[in-house]
């Protein structure tokens, strides 16, 4: 983890990890810069971290009930923003901070997505603090004042996203306050051809996403086509400390029931793969570089193009492998892969803990064989796991 040893703490999440606990409620997270990266790089493709606490992995993207749910992990720095992933356990210095940096490769697969209905990322998009309530923001936060000038606060590939995507909230952390703001979207008549669209390191307002085929949307998760909204509502929240505002609660409805039906009981939760993040997947893992240098990325044309082939391989064999369903716990089943720490354990971590191991997951396992894609994540045969991965 990337901080200084004195913030190197073993707080509560092994004991959700050991099963000790249990999240009361299923629970999608994102990574940040303050993470047990080694952990995430296992399911960079997303996965369970703990029962009932899903992580999207390095980007991706689910629908729960109907919503879709999309998110990136890490923070953005320029210079690592366009290199593949050449990180290496035991992470140096350098590999323990560029591990979670966002790479050009998660945002173009994300700004392929059909409009989400939620985007939550850790970094904030670039230019947000102008969208909201810049006087009280730099109030309670004065040190922030040189970034904004300087126009470095946040992330730029976020806010193309944000203008891309324009899904309806934009949920965010980092900052360590909570600020909320609102970007209003422009008409796609206003723009100048609403069926181009390129992701480049700043988009102009007038630019707007390509629409999404009938044939791309009526995909047989039953998903339906969302109104593009004329804004996106950002939320960012605090630190979890006492006396902070850490915890929001938002009402937001939800296809999978009429809400006007109040005495019909409402469905549980549950977290189904999104069809379009699967095609994108499959779309985009040639160009998955495990060096240095990040291999060339398709075109714009080309890489929808490509997208609406696999879609079409997506819904034809991924429904027959999950007997017809799209749930994630159809294919992906939480397995410890490291031993557990004992769950009265806490405080400060001793110098001289040896570097983890390299474990291959069993959910990371899984998913490259649902979508039958090498598993370029896993080493093979190293650390040890509780139960082989499922077959099909």
């Amino acid at each position: 983890m990337a901080c200084p040893s004195k913030y190197r703490e073993i707080k509560d999440f092994h004991r959700y990890y050991s099963g000790a606990r249990k999240a009361p409620i299923p629970t999608i997270v994102i990574g940040g810069n303050h993470e047990a990266s080694n952990y995430m790089w296992e399911l960079y493709h997303g996965g369970w971290l703990a029962p009932n606490i899903y992580f999207l992995g390095h980007a991706g993207s689910v629908i729960v009930n109907g919503l879709r749910i999309a998110g990136a992990s890490g923070v953005y720095t320029q210079h690592h923003y366009q290199i593949g992933y050449d990180e290496k356990l035991p992470y140096e210095n350098r590999a323990l901070r560029s591990i979670y940096h966002v790479r050009e490769y998660c945002i173009r697969k994300l700004s392929l997505l059909p409009q989400p209905n939620i985007f939550i990322s850790h970094d904030w998009p670039n230019t947000i603090e102008q969208h909201g309530n810049l006087k009280a923001l730099l109030k309670h936060k004065n040190y922030l004042q040189s970034d904004i000038e300087a126009g470095n606060l946040g992330s730029p590939p976020f806010m193309d996203l944000l203008k891309t995507l324009r899904p309806e909230w934009w949920f965010a952390g980092h900052m360590h306050t909570r600020f909320e703001a609102e970007v209003k979207h422009k008409s796609a008549l206003e723009g100048t051809n609403p069926d181009e669209i390129t992701i480049e390191d700043s988009l102009s307002d007038n630019e707007s996403p390509k629409e999404t085929s009938a044939v791309a949307e009526k995909h047989k998760a039953g998903t339906p086509v969302p109104s593009v909204p004329s804004s996106t509502k950002f939320l960012a929240l605090d630190k979890c400390l006492p006396r902070r505002k850490f915890l929001e609660v938002l009402d937001i409805p939800c296809p999978a029931f009429d809400t006007a039906k109040q005495f019909v009981r409402r469905p549980k939760p549950e977290i189904s793969f999104d069809p379009h993040w699967l095609a994108i997947t499959r779309a985009f893992h040639p160009t998955l570089s495990l060096s240095h240098e990040q291999a060339p990325l398709p075109d714009e044309a080309e890489a929808r193009a490509s997208v609406e082939r696999e879609l079409q391989w997506v819904n034809k064999h991924v429904p027959k492998k999950l007997k017809g369903k799209w749930a994630v716990e159809g294919c992906q089943k939480f397995v410890r892969t490291a031993s557990p720490i004992p769950p009265r354990k806490t405080g400060r971590m001793k110098p001289g803990i040896p570097a983890p191991l390299a474990y291959t997951n069993p959910q990371t396992v899984a998913l490259c064989d649902l979508l039958e894609i090498p598993n370029k994540i896993n080493p093979r045969l190293t650390g040890k796991t509780e139960v082989p991965p499922p077959s099909y």
